[in-house]
Order: structure tokens, then sequence, then C-alpha cells
């Protein structure tokens, strides 16, 4: 079956931590180890604030003074932490290109487990033209792996799931879309990746 839409996900695939070294340095400032101030970013597990931002439960704002809190920082503090632990972030640019050149002949979406300000975000960073539409966990209700995402996604554009293919770097998300049928494409690095697109497109 012909493909007709290429879904893509944001954080660790067009957004990646390219360079370790701000939020390093932020770990070792709070005494900790750089995996243990990641996991109090995102990490808590279903229940944890990170989480529910990213189910629309909260707002964004509640989760960053939840992290406050657990840094045992001022409220106020968090805006600069916020910044600096993003500093290492980067927008492939290169990648962001291909998928704007494939606006036309297949229809673009995003499907990303992001809190409130994702859309923001992606506005402000001025990449939101290579996406017809974009699915944010927060916004519906739901988070990959979970099959609701999919069929959101899938029905947002008016495609059948063979007709769709999807790229994550999680694999569990790949196993998602695979289980509701889409074709998923497991993100190593964009050489990769556009290599095995490009074949299947």
């Amino acid at each position: 079956m012909t493909i007709k839409a290429v879904f893509f996900d944001l954080g660790g695939v067009i957004v990646r931590t390219e360079f370790q070294a701000p939020r390093q340095q932020l770990a070792e400032r709070f005494g900790m180890e750089y995996d243990d101030l990641d996991k109090i970013v995102f990490g808590g597990g279903l229940s944890g604030t990170a989480a529910r931002a990213s189910l629309g439960e909260i707002q964004v704002d509640d989760h960053w003074k939840a992290v406050a809190n657990r840094l045992k920082i001022q409220h106020e503090e968090i805006a600069a932490v916020r910044a600096e632990f993003f500093a290492g972030d980067i927008v492939d640019l290169t990648l962001v290109e291909y998928i704007r050149s494939l606006r036309g002949k297949y229809k673009t979406g995003l499907i990303s487990n992001a809190w409130s300000d994702l859309r923001d975000f992606v506005v402000r960073e001025k990449f939101d033209d290579a996406f017809d539409k974009m699915i944010i966990s927060a916004e519906v209700g739901a988070m990959k792996p979970d099959p609701k995402i999919f069929q959101i996604a899938l029905d947002a554009f008016g495609v059948k799931p063979k007709e769709a293919v999807f790229v994550d770097d999680v694999e569990a998300n790949i196993e998602g879309s695979e289980k509701v049928g889409m074709k998923g494409i497991h993100f190593k690095d964009a050489e990769s990746t556009l290599k095995q697109l490009k074949k299947l497109l």
C-alpha cells in the first residue's frame, strides 16, 4: 500500500541533546549525577508531574514548580535552571528541511509526548511549517506508546495505518505504532533514518 503520511517524533529525533556539558555542569552544581537531574525533570513514572504534564493533567509551569521543590530552589530561579538544562539541545535543520520537502507529496505530522509549551517552542524555532499537523500528548490526553495517540494522528490525516510511517528514537514507541498497523522506523541517527525513509517512500 502507498504511503500517504509520514509522522516524526520530536525529542531525540528532530531536537536532540548534542552537547551534554550545560546539563552536566548544572547537575554538578546541584551535587548530583547527570542522570539524576534528568530523572527529576523527565522521570517520576506515570504519577510524576512530568507524565501528568505530558497528559495535559497539569500545566507545564506546575511541573517546573515541582522540579524547583525537588532541587530545593526558589520558584523564581527555575526559569534560569530550565534554560541551562536545555542549552545543549539543537534542532536538526537538515532533517527539518527534508520534512518540508515531503509536504505536498505526503502529509507530514509530529507525534510527540510533550508538555503544553511544545507548540510555542516549534513556532518560536520557526519549523512549524514543516508539518501539516502536530499531535502533542498534552493537547490530546494520550501518550506514546498508547495506541490511542497513533489513532488520533491517523484520524487527523484521514489515512489508514498501512498508509503511514512513524519515526521515533524509542523502541517501545515504534512497537506501539506497529501494533496499530503503521510502519515504524527506529531512529538511531539522521543519516541512516533518512536512507530507510527514502527507500520506503
